[in-house]
């Protein structure tokens, strides 16, 4: 169903994979959009170990993608280093594709939100992401992708470098 890699040296681990979607602030969520067009939305996301989420509006372009197709495509680069004398960058990223659906039972929004100001705001007090939760719990759409096959790459060099280090 998905494709195999290309250059499958260049492939990330599955913890290296992970640990891309832990340490990402942000990433590009690609959606089916109006006319046949790709819509594609740069949006912060938390990373559980096995699905993404995502808060939005109640209400615009994204949620009426998914409302038409749930399917889904995430990116996140972990590191472009532009390399002007090669010609080249040295680049880590990943792509999840999956399903999203908009969370309505509130448990699991509630959950959701709340592991997305844990990791934005780690420095806050628990009192205080309540207050910034409670603040915009009205408005606050939740979003959860259901990852089907998550793929990540690096550029040949940083894989030759990897070879090289001492283990």
């Amino acid at each position: 169903m998905f494709r195999e890699m290309r250059r499958r040296q260049q492939a990330l681990t599955a913890q290296e994979t992970a640990a891309v979607l832990y340490r990402g602030s942000a990433g590009v969520l690609a959606l089916s959009g109006d006319d046949g067009y790709p819509y594609a939305v740069p949006l912060s996301y938390i990373y559980d170990g096995e699905r993404l989420y995502f808060h939005c509006a109640r209400s615009g372009h994204k949620l009426d993608a998914i409302q038409r197709d749930p399917k889904a495509s995430f990116c996140v680069v972990d590191q472009d280093r532009v390399v002007p004398e090669e010609y080249t960058t040295y680049f880590r990223s990943v792509i999840a594709f999956g399903r999203i659906r908009v969370l309505e039972e509130l448990r699991e929004k509630r959950a959701a939100i709340e592991k997305l100001a844990a990791k934005y705001a780690p420095q806050d007090t628990p009192e205080g992401r309540e207050r910034a939760i409670s603040r915009e719990w009205e408005p606050l759409c939740m979003l959860e992708m259901t990852i089907d096959h998550l793929t990540g790459k690096e550029a040949i060099e940083l894989t030759r470098q990897k070879q090289r280090e001492p283990r």
